[in-house]
């Protein structure tokens, strides 16, 4: 059998163990492992596909990105054209996936994405590709699995970072206003925001008040506290207002959020008088090597997508249902992302610990 991997959107650490899985699991049954260059593009002329033997995954594990390359910007449904005067359109090029898919004598597909590239998985199932999805996203917004492989790493490298502002912010008692990644989800920003004791949480799920920020910060003021650590996800809105978006979308991607964490401390200096700073940490959160837990997870995941492909069970994600891994349709993974339960343990022991959502 011939199978192909594809890895699509956002880079997340873990990537390469699952490459390596699905490789070394797919020998061990005889089976030969292709790799799509940059998304669905090296089947629609961008890059081309490789071959994937043990030997080209020797020692990839710990490797943080995809030594497929991946992009924004390789939906085979929404595929960007640039004309000669450097406007760009979007075209419908699935068939010409499908068929190539085909031609190269391909006999099942391993896509490895988060909610768009599954969206894609799905979509291309239903055209008659035998598919088997991977949740990939350190934003932990996919349905269907209790955790996608990335986001462990992502929390890890956000929790460092808030502890090391800890020292500089207490020193000059500034207010530290850090903007995290998650879109419209804020996992990444409670997690974090817990465990390196964060005094403020702001959540896209929770619309927060401004003056109820300020006035945990004036609190901590009065009781000899005289600096505060504020963890904003980038989707986080104002009640009165929406998320911001840093860039609308261009052809073939979706909008960018962000600039959040500069409005949050605006707000604060001006309301309390506080000297303020804020970061945006950005694409650390999607790099360097993954954790333990998102490598055992990923190599995980690339088994069992391969023994999916041996049962023909196609249509489907591999979902994380501790302690086993579990089948799911692809039809009840897409389009209904994954957000923070307001009544979770979670978001109760952030209360608990007298951390301020913003409400």
């Amino acid at each position: 059998m011939r199978i192909a991997i594809s890895t699509g959107g956002g880079d997340a650490p873990g990537l390469n163990a699952v490459i390596r899985a699905v490789v070394l699991s797919a020998h061990t049954r005889g089976w030969q492992t292709y790799g799509i260059r940059r998304g669905y593009g090296g089947l629609l002329g961008d890059d081309g596909v490789m071959s994937l033997t043990p030997d080209k995954v020797r020692g990839i594990t710990h490797l943080g990105g995809t030594i497929l390359g991946t992009t924004n910007r390789g939906n085979p449904f929404r595929w960007v054209v640039r004309a000669a005067d450097g406007t760009e359109s979007e075209l419908d090029r699935s068939d010409d996936l499908v068929a190539a898919f085909h031609a190269s004598g391909f006999e099942a597909l391993i896509s490895i994405g988060g909610d768009g590239s599954l969206k894609i998985a799905y979509d291309l199932h239903r055209k008659g590709l035998p598919v088997v999805g991977i949740p990939k996203t350190i934003d932990n917004d996919v349905s269907g699995t209790l955790a996608t492989f990335g986001f462990d790493t992502a929390v890890s490298t956000a929790t460092e970072a808030i502890d090391k502002l800890h020292s500089t912010t207490e020193s000059h008692e500034r207010v530290m206003v850090v903007e995290l990644m998650g879109r419209d989800a804020g996992w990444i920003a409670l997690h974090s925001g817990i465990a390196a004791s964060a005094d403020v949480i702001l959540l896209p799920e929770i619309p927060f008040d401004i003056a109820k920020v300020c006035a945990k910060i004036v609190a901590r003021e009065q009781a000899g506290r005289h600096f505060s650590i504020v963890v904003v996800g980038e989707g986080a809105r104002p009640l009165d207002g929406q998320a911001l978006v840093l860039e609308r979308r261009a052809a073939g991607t979706a909008d960018r959020l962000g600039g959040i964490g500069s409005l949050v401390a605006r707000g604060i200096a001006e309301r309390t008088g506080k000297e303020t700073r804020s970061l945006v940490l950005g694409h650390l959160q999607r790099g360097g090597s993954p954790t333990t837990f998102d490598r055992l997870l990923a190599l995980r995941f690339g088994a069992a997508a391969v023994r999916a492909v041996a049962d023909r069970a196609f249509g489907v994600m591999i979902g994380f249902n501790p302690p086993t891994l579990a089948r799911v349709p692809l039809q009840d993974v897409i389009g209904r992302p994954k957000r923070v339960p307001l009544d979770s343990d979670t978001v109760l022991t952030a209360r608990a610990l007298g951390i301020s959502l913003g409400d």
